[in-house]
């Protein structure tokens, strides 16, 4: 359903999509992420090896889209101990995303900035840079 309401044009709460290649047909596939700022970057956090992540540690590209916008994005997976500190900012600038982590049992019960930095090594972080290019439209 958020696929669907972005793609027409229809942007709320945190969501984004992001659309990533599949590391064995190239084509694009697409997933709800929720990127926040911590030190004047971006990034966007997920639930660990999921396909998605697999995908863009493969290719360390995607598009980013928001409503009708989007861009063609370098993705940079951010490891621990570097990521902790980074993820510990996550249930401060995402609140309505940490039930996701919860629920999945990658994050503690009270899911505070102390739990999603134990957490880390669970999870996976990307920093989001921008890339040159158009943008290819995204077919999943």
């Amino acid at each position: 359903m958020i696929k669907t309401l972005q793609r027409m044009g229809i942007a709320f709460f945190s969501f984004h999509l992001i659309s990533v290649p599949g590391r064995r047909s190239g084509l694009l596939r697409t997933t709800p992420v929720s990127p926040f700022p911590v030190g004047g970057q971006r990034f966007i956090l997920s639930f660990g090896q999921t396909e998605w992540v697999k995908n863009a540690r493969e290719s360390g590209w995607g598009i980013l889209a928001r409503g009708r916008r989007q861009s063609k994005l370098a993705l940079v997976e951010v490891q621990p101990p570097e990521s902790a500190q980074i993820v510990r900012e996550f249930p401060l600038q995402i609140p309505a995303g940490v039930q996701f982590f919860v629920r999945l049992g990658l994050v503690e019960q009270q899911a505070g900035p102390d739990q999603f930095e134990a957490a880390a090594k669970r999870l996976a972080l990307f920093r989001i840079e921008p890339m040159e290019g158009t943008p290819p439209k995204p077919t999943g």
